[in-house]
């Protein structure tokens, strides 16, 4: 019955999406089209990086989820999203590609295409969208703009593209000054050739106002007041308030479902509205238990959209209740089931990220995308005040035909050339194979390895250590090939405090022979807690809180004399890279511990032992 819908171009809408590489200027190009487009007030005073509402985006300086915002231009509404350029934020960008009918590419006029650029353009292909071609930070002295534009040529030759998509306008723009110009030589002074190229670039939706309602959810947010609000475009059909559609779920389709809000975008507001029409991105409020993938459709004759589909999970990490001796006095949610509720929260906006339960009940196994990916879902729930604890990330295998088969990344390195020697001697320890390598003429190099991905846990730190903070790494998911077999980690043990008590500085002086201390002379420890690296293979037990035994010819105040090293400092991120398999971070509201699994260490010596004769 439904199969024939007849579509008509809805002209007064467009729907974009703004992709790129990280920090090529997604973000501010969108601040620059929000500032020029009149939506804000005169007086209104407007933050840079307007559309990075989280704490975590504006501390990183990178969109971590995908957002929308509408201008109007010629009586034409424009809805633009916002997208992730990290390939961990894969789910992000399906779902926003969903909503569009175009896509702007934006390249940085140095760096040229790098592998996320990659990433976000193979999944604009691959939905047959147009695309317009924007050449940012033109105004960099680096700048190389027509061999740039060559390479995106041949990528998108590299990509299938077809001679439609490969035949895409070129537009040049310097986002912080908020302009944009058809030719470089063209002497414009705002962004309104860049709003011409989009109207008259891309046609309006294919949608029709009298067809049956079907509204694809691809996000959703939360309200006090109102509950759950679902945002997506409404592809076909109309939507008013107060009456009622039916809910289309994975196995199920829910009847009856009355509408409580309607909301149209309306530069970063939502207004309330009696009726929405189709074409347009909306949003609803008042149903409950909604899910990303949904459809909201005809109460009678209810015709879902298919769902929404992401590329797998490919690491996983274990998320435990904190048993440790310090639990439960810095965090406000402890338990298995607040922490169950929370991950599952996560995954009603995270289409990539899945909860697994396990065979212990204050265990759960989260997969995601990256380890990026799930440094962001800790640190949010840190911040939220939950305390647990999580393992160290691990990749998601497959089996086909009786073979193991683990993921592969592609890693392109941006280096100086005199490291070249020792990072590709530490690739091809964790079993990578170069697949280019470029010189650049100007002291750096560029190379491309294929690497599981196993082998690239705990290496990010280690290749900044070693190209001295100046190298450039980025990975991006390849395929799944047969298991590489063993792959070596970390190649120096821990120092672990054999006792709780406070650290003193006379213990600590004791370390500087042995290896790097983590915490402060006077932090609190206890048995089994990581307090430093060693600087052999194998972990090392030690009194961390020893005093100084006083005599008559000796005082207490000679070791202040004694300059101590400052302690290395981990963040979250450099936690995860560095702890072993049989390690734990403890996460809380204010601190983050390193421990053993298990902390006593007369279990850990017979657990060994059990490991060896095994």
């Amino acid at each position: 019955m439904f199969g024939n819908l007849i579509n008509m171009i809805k002209d007064k809408f467009r729907n974009i999406a703004i992709i790129a590489h990280v920090d090529h200027g997604k973000t501010t190009l969108l601040d620059g089209l929000l500032k020029q487009s009149g939506i804000f007030k005169v007086h209104e005073t407007i933050s840079d990086r307007v559309m990075d509402s989280m704490e975590l985006e504006k501390e990183r300086g990178i969109t971590i989820a995908a957002k929308n915002t509408a201008i109007l231009y010629k009586d034409i509404k424009i809805n633009i999203v916002d997208t992730p350029g990290h390939a961990d934020f894969g789910g992000e960008v399906e779902r926003s590609l969903n909503l569009v009918d175009g896509v702007l590419l934006l390249v940085d006029s140095s760096e040229g295409p790098l592998p996320q650029t990659r990433f976000v353009l193979q999944k604009a292909l691959n939905k047959n969208l147009p695309i317009i071609l924007v050449i940012n930070k033109i105004d960099r002295q680096d700048a190389r703009i027509n061999e740039v534009i060559n390479e995106i040529y041949d990528l998108f030759i590299d990509l299938d593209a077809n001679e439609n998509q490969i035949e895409f306008p070129i537009i040049y723009t310097n986002a912080k000054k908020g302009i944009a110009q058809e030719k470089l030589d063209d002497d414009s002074e705002n962004l309104i050739p860049l709003f011409e190229l989009i109207i008259n670039t891309f046609s309006g939706p294919e949608a029709d106002d009298n067809s049956v309602t079907q509204f694809l959810i691809t996000n959703i947010d939360y309200d006090s007041y109102v509950g759950q609000i679902a945002i997506g475009r409404l592809n076909n059909g109309s939507i008013h308030r107060n009456k009622q559609y039916s809910l289309c779920g994975i196995n199920k389709i829910k009847y009856d479902q009355k509408l409580t809000a309607c909301y149209s975008f309306r530069g970063l507001e939502k207004d309330k509205v009696e009726c929405l029409e189709a074409g347009d991105i909306i949003a609803i409020a008042g149903i409950e238990n909604i899910m990303i993938g949904d459809t909201i459709s005809d109460n009678e004759n209810p015709f879902p959209l298919p769902r929404i589909l992401v590329d797998e999970p490919t690491v996983s990490m274990f998320f435990h209740v904190n048993n440790g001796p310090f639990a439960g006095k810095e965090g406000k949610f402890l338990t298995s089931r607040n922490i169950s509720e929370r991950l599952h929260r996560e995954t009603l906006s995270n289409v990539s990220l899945k909860v697994n339960t396990t065979n212990e009940t204050d265990v759960f196994e989260v997969c995601g995308r990256g380890e990026l990916q799930m440094a962001i879902l800790i640190e949010t729930m840190r911040r939220e005040g939950y305390e647990f604890m999580v393992s160290k990330p691990r990749v998601i295998t497959k089996e086909e035909n009786g073979v193991t088969l683990e993921p592969v990344e592609s890693i392109f390195l941006d280096l100086e050339e005199e490291h070249t020697g020792i990072i590709t001697e530490k690739i091809s320890k964790r079993k990578g194979r170069m697949i280019n390598l470029q010189n650049n003429g100007f002291g750096r190099v560029t190379l491309e390895f294929k690497v599981p991905s196993r082998g690239m846990i705990g290496f990010r730190s280690e290749f900044l250590t070693d190209t001295k903070g100046l190298g450039i790494l980025n990975s991006l998911f390849d395929s799944y090939a047969p298991w590489f077999g063993p792959i070596p980690q970390r190649n120096s043990g821990v120092i672990i405090a054999d006792r709780a008590g406070k650290v003193t500085q006379y213990a600590s002086v004791g370390m500087v022979d042995r290896g790097e201390l983590f915490i402060d002379v006077n932090t609190e420890v206890y048995k089994g807690m990581i307090v430093g690296e060693r600087n052999k293979v194998g972990d090392l037990d030690v009194n961390i809180i020893r005093e100084k035994k006083l005599t008559n010819m000796r005082s207490s105040s000679r070791d202040n004399t004694v300059v101590l090293r400052p302690p290395r400092k981990l963040s979250l991120d450099q936690c995860i890279e560095f702890i072993a398999e049989d390690e734990l971070i403890e996460i809380t509201p204010l601190n983050l511990r390193m421990r053993k699994m298990e902390l006593d260490i007369n279990k850990r010596i017979s657990q060994n032992k059990k490991d060896k004769n095994n």
